[in-house]
């Protein structure tokens, strides 16, 4: 079972930049394509963006031309850099396995175990 911990969160003014990262435990990383989600309050938890093991990548529209997503399989870890944030990316951003189908996931089941994610503020 894959164990997550992100990190990296903070207060951001809009147009300034954060690194999140996120160190999975267990074997089963590497074998995996990963995702970043991110949920709002009120609002569904949603992929926006994911990475194959060998390194495709998809991101939500909403987040194109802003973010990158990367992974260092050596160190089970995913990172996104995220650019321009705007006070829509305000949320908790979460790890996960993932599939390259982004958008809004319709349940929170059937994933490896959630870690408590890293909030990330974007003040105007």
């Amino acid at each position: 079972q894959v164990q997550l911990v992100e990190s990296g969160g903070g207060l951001v003014q809009a147009g300034g930049s954060l690194r999140l990262s996120c160190r999975a435990s267990g074997s089963a990383f590497s074998i995996n394509t990963m995702g970043w989600y991110r949920q709002a309050p009120g609002k569904q938890r949603e992929l926006v963006a994911a990475i194959t093991t060998g390194g495709i990548t998809n991101y939500a529209d909403s987040v194109k031309g802003r973010f990158t997503i990367s992974r260092d399989n050596a160190k089970n870890t995913v990172y996104l850099q995220m650019n321009s944030l705007k006070p829509e990316d305000t949320a908790v951003y979460y790890c996960n396995v993932g599939s390259l189908f982004v958008g809004p996931i319709k349940t929170t089941s059937g994933f490896a175990s959630w870690g408590q994610g890293t909030q990330v503020t974007v003040s105007s």
